[in-house]
């Protein structure tokens, strides 16, 4: 057994159906402590607090971290390792990246860190990246192109394709080490980046690719452009800028007063100092891959460590149906019933778009998580869960449309939610609209139970939406049910018809 788990112990097997999981991230910027909890393919965050230590700063110039940065990371080192112990966390790792790899004094915070038993892995570039890029890939399953990790001492780039990484490489470019290399003026860090890499063979290895953004100073500079475009989703995961707005930011940035940065939600003070200078390191490094625009991810290195111990098969897995899955069970009255709901309705939807089928799919195992709620606002209930719910592998079009679906289905109506209108358009309202109002049918009918959508089915001939229910399961279509099927039928277009047989 090794130190953390004499020091910290096991989770008692009655306490909880999953063990948790704790990772404290010694950053060049940040220390950080999340505890993870629930299904391996995506557990939930139980716990997540970070220390602005800045171990990084003044690295560049005199190669050693600072005294004061030191005692902040001993103070926040002996916090977490006290909070991890109450916790009783089952695992605890601990790694450290940049700043504690390059510093010449970086000895002396792994030995406090020992000293309250911790065990530190010191990462290599190599192995920083690939946690960076698997930590995409366990959020962004089928992303393409190149993963950049920002961080306080170094800058990742990683390739990745088809789940896998194919290529890595790590740069002495955090966000801290910037400002020093812009003070001089000029195209000098044009320059300087242009140079690493060519270098390195990366030159146009992104062209025509999305870059995905990791870390703290991009997801900032997300948020901000989210605020001065009036953007409807608050969801940093999956936003995408494209160069020409990266190129505005660069513009826009410099002039912005402390005053008008503390106006926008979620923008951290601690990340306005370096907002210009990651937005200007940003604007080179697109152009030197040639990426065609940025998308943000709210997963990196953390979640690439616990993504790197899974076995295949639970790697495999959808991170957006397991988590949907979970919170049914959780929020649900009827276990696995959102499963067998959207078997009962796929008929209606056979020429839909694997894409579009996956998002119902998720829609059916939402669909009973209001229930709690005040009847009056069960729908307003489903958009939020739908729009606000901490999901991954769904962009914002796909949250509208499954927010839809689940406003429509708690009873919302067919008009679209707000803001549902500003992020998709009328036919896509319509489809999830039919799949709320199909869900909806499913659930009178059965009542969450699983016989009556067992023994009965939907038809669609392109004239009639037929129910077919056995004779003996008559009783079951009253008028509730009737009124709901006919609107449903109303909605694609159909006559509803019962048959019986």
């Amino acid at each position: 057994m090794n130190v953390a788990a004499r020091l910290f112990g096991r989770t008692k097997p009655e306490a909880d159906a999953y063990p948790r999981t704790g990772i404290i991230d010694i950053g060049s910027n940040s220390i950080r402590l999340v505890v993870y909890q629930g299904h391996p393919r995506l557990p939930a965050i139980h716990f997540n607090e970070k220390v602005m230590a800045g171990l990084g700063r003044g690295l560049a110039a005199t190669g050693a971290i600072e005294k004061s940065a030191l005692k902040t990371a001993r103070t926040a080192l002996a916090r977490f390792a006290a909070i991890a112990r109450e916790m009783e966390v089952t695992s605890l790792r601990t790694v450290a990246t940049a700043a504690v790899r390059d510093a010449a004094n970086g000895s002396d915070l792994i030995d406090a860190a020992t000293a309250l038993g911790l065990e530190v892995e010191t990462l290599s570039g190599e192995q920083e990246a690939s946690a960076a890029g698997y930590g995409v890939l366990s959020a962004i399953p089928q992303a393409d192109g190149i993963v950049g990790d920002l961080g306080g001492g170094s800058l990742e780039l990683v390739r990745i394709r088809g789940g896998r990484i194919e290529d890595r490489v790590s740069f002495p470019l955090g966000v801290l080490r910037i400002a020093a290399i812009r003070a001089k003026r000029g195209k000098v860090l044009e320059r300087y980046v242009g140079r690493l890499i060519r270098a390195a063979g990366w030159e146009f290895k992104g062209q025509g690719l999305p870059l995905y953004l990791v870390g703290g100073s991009w997801r900032a500079l997300s948020r901000l452009d989210m605020h001065l475009c009036d953007y409807p989703l608050p969801i940093i995961h999956q936003y995408a800028m494209s160069p020409t707005t990266i190129v505005r930011l660069g513009r826009t940035v410099p002039h912005l007063s402390k005053q008008r940065l503390r106006t926008v939600d979620g923008l951290s003070s601690s990340r306005t100092a370096t907002l210009a200078d990651a937005t200007a390191l940003l604007s080179v490094l697109i152009r030197h891959l040639g990426s065609r625009t940025t998308v943000v991810s709210a997963y990196g290195l953390r979640e690439g460590l616990l993504y790197q111990e899974l076995d295949a098969e639970t790697r495999a897995l959808d991170p957006l149906i397991v988590a949907a899955r979970e919170e049914g069970r959780l929020l649900g009255r009827f276990p696995e019933h959102g499963d067998l709901l959207d078997g009962w309705i796929a008929p209606l939807f056979a020429g839909e778009t694997a894409a579009a089928a996956r998002i119902r799919h998720t829609a059916c195992l939402l669909a009973d998580v209001g229930w709690r709620a005040n009847p009056e606002f069960r729908a307003e209930r489903g958009v939020e869960v739908a729009l606000h719910g901490n999901w991954v592998g769904i962009d914002a079009t796909e949250r509208a449309s499954l927010a839809q679906a689940l406003y429509t289905s708690q009873g919302g109506g067919l008009s679209a939610a707000d803001p549902v209108g500003r992020l998709i358009g009328a036919t896509e309202i319509r489809q999830a609209t039919a799949w709320g109002l199909a869900i909806r049918l499913g659930q009178r009918l059965s009542g969450g139970l699983a016989g009556p959508l067992q023994r009965s089915r939907l038809e669609d001939d392109g004239t009639t939406l037929a129910l077919h229910l056995r004779r003996d399961d008559k009783g079951l279509y009253g008028e509730a049910v009737d009124r709901r099927h006919s609107a449903l039928a109303t909605a694609i277009g159909r006559k509803a018809t019962l048959v019986l047989g």
